[in-house]
């Protein structure tokens, strides 16, 4: 992976968080990630091909159906080593999701949960146009997006150095229209941390690829 320096600060920053990543995931209090992850497999067949842009280590995998064939990307080495672990059966890929190379019409779904607030938010729509050519005619794509804008920037988070982007709600909904998908649902989430001050939210977009 040749990577350029936000990629590698976001490399290094899962590598150096490990598990701790996913202990402090499992504190976050309504996330919609069952409800959505629901949603998207009844809308999909029985055996498909599920590509995760951002797999972690692997807790959303995790929780899909045994007979998907699903790839995770990753930039982290220490979360991908995580998620084979976790998910043996699946296959994960060491990439940037702005260097990855993938067929066209090779999926019938992709996630993006949570990965877009590491990419550049200029590069966020030909990442979208990406992930459009890559799904299938009548592809499903499920995201988590950022509902307050952001500068690039890079800041201290969980302990950690950490790359951050990103657009408000409106322009989101607008950027994944623009890319071509057909949007079936969005919805802007709050989420908290338990027992501490933590809060924030995100858009939850589910969207069709209708070539």
């Amino acid at each position: 992976m040749n990577a350029n320096r936000h990629t590698r600060t976001v490399a290094a920053a899962y590598d150096e968080l490990g598990r701790r990543f996913g202990d402090w995931m499992a504190q976050i209090e309504d996330e919609p990630l069952d409800r959505f992850l629901t949603d998207l497999q009844s809308r999909l067949d029985g055996r498909c091909r599920v590509l995760e842009l951002g797999c972690g280590d692997g807790r959303t995998t995790r929780r899909l159906p045994e007979q998907y064939e699903v790839v995770g990307v990753d930039v982290s080495e220490e979360q991908l080593r995580l998620a084979r672990a976790a998910v043996p059966t699946a296959t994960f890929v060491h990439a940037d999701v702005m260097e990855l190379d993938v067929p066209a019409a090779s999926f019938d779904a992709i996630t993006a949960l949570y990965s877009f607030a590491h990419v550049p938010r200029d590069d966020h729509p030909e990442l979208l146009a990406r992930i459009r050519r890559w799904l299938r005619p009548g592809g499903l794509f499920l995201a988590t997006l950022s509902t307050v804008g952001g500068t690039d920037r890079t800041e201290t988070w969980l302990g950690v150095e950490m790359f951050f982007s990103g657009w408000d709600a409106e322009t989101n909904r607008r950027l994944v229209r623009d890319a071509g998908f057909d949007v079936l649902g969005d919805e802007v989430v709050p989420m908290y941390e338990r027992g501490s001050d933590y809060e924030t939210a995100f858009l939850w977009v589910l969207a069709r690829n209708p070539a």
